[in-house]
């Protein structure tokens, strides 16, 4: 299969973006690396999700296990966590830097770096005309990526240019190096739309084995239940009044959802309403009660117990988490 036409990467009604409401980053560390060979350096910050977009001269991604990956300009690759990875140069050159959780930076023995590969706002490296230029963008908490989505990645996924086109490219470094009021929201969203365009044209590829939610949607009848549970999950769904919906019978329904989607519907709807919930926990300060009538849980005790026994923390503990700040160690952010 091809990947999609190139003028086709944003539109409306995409799977990854209507199922999973797609990535939300939120303060997420976003630079621009710039190298002269030999450079390498060691990534270690567990993650849950980096994206690295080659801009100029190319790069070496090498995961602690499997094959080193080769980057060129225009080539991009993801990096699921938290396994740790090395890029360089050549996979021969030794680590000149080390990125740790929280975008902590510092040698190779662990001493601080305390700013000396600092080039300006979101510059980082040897000096800001590198010969190797990298957009690196990176998820730095759970929850901001999908379990889902994560779950249906290999650790390591490259894009090349002659198979898709970055079409954010010159935003994105338009943008990166801006210090304004307001730039860390529009970075966010443009790593956000970075990554549904990117991960849509991957899962269009034969060797991308895309999951079975994912595919699932371009079914008739399983496509419009998913739509309706992801639509209105508050909603009092019964597999009943989804089937009548979808023209089937009950058994029907259930039958087919679970052969595509891997689980019956019910289950389905329990983790979209327990996902949406902890999303809303992150990014709202609505009341217990209030989280629980939006995402369909008759009150704030059913919700919290269903939210802890899935995620292993209350409520309160989660949103508690997600509220801490994230110490940044390369260079200004803002």
């Amino acid at each position: 299969m091809d990947a999609p036409p190139r003028s086709n990467m944003l539109t409306r009604g995409d799977p990854l973006a209507g199922l999973l409401e797609g990535p939300r980053a939120r303060g997420a560390f976003m630079i621009r690396a710039c190298f002269d060979p030999p450079w390498a350096v060691r990534v270690e910050d567990r993650a849950p999700l980096t994206v690295m977009l080659v801009v100029r001269g190319d790069a070496w991604v090498t995961p602690d296990r499997g094959e080193p990956l080769r980057l060129r300009a225009g080539d991009l690759a993801i990096a699921r966590g938290p396994d740790p990875y090395t890029c360089a140069d050549d996979p021969a050159t030794a680590p000149q830097a080390l990125i740790l959780p929280g975008a902590e930076c510092a040698y190779p023995d662990g001493r601080p770096l305390n700013g000396s590969m600092d080039l300006g706002v979101r510059t980082w490296g040897d000096r800001p005309d590198g010969s190797t230029v990298v957009l690196i963008g990176t998820y730095l908490m759970q929850g901001e990526i999908s379990g889902r989505l994560l779950d249906a990645l290999p650790p390591l996924l490259a894009l090349t240019s002659d198979v898709w086109e970055c079409p954010l490219t010159s935003l994105v470094m338009a943008e990166i190096g801006r210090d304004e009021p307001g730039q860390e929201v529009v970075l966010d969203r443009l790593l956000d739309l970075l990554v549904i365009a990117a991960l849509r044209a991957w899962f269009s590829r034969p060797e991308a084995a895309a999951p079975a939610w994912y595919l699932a949607m371009a079914d008739p009848v399983v496509g419009r239940v998913l739509r309706l549970l992801q639509d209105d999950p508050a909603h009092p769904w019964t597999v009943a009044t989804l089937a009548a919906k979808a023209g089937v019978s009950r058994a029907a329904l259930a039958r087919r959802f679970t052969e595509l989607v891997g689980e019956p519907p019910m289950s389905y709807l329990t983790a979209w309403r327990l996902a949406l919930a902890a999303d809303r926990l992150r990014d709202t300060d609505d009341t217990l009660d209030a989280l629980a009538r939006q995402v369909g849980y008759g009150s704030a005790f059913a919700l919290s117990s269903a939210f802890k026994r899935v995620y292993g923390v209350s409520p309160q503990e989660h949103r508690t988490r997600a509220a801490r700040p994230v110490s940044v160690g390369l260079g200004p952010q803002a």
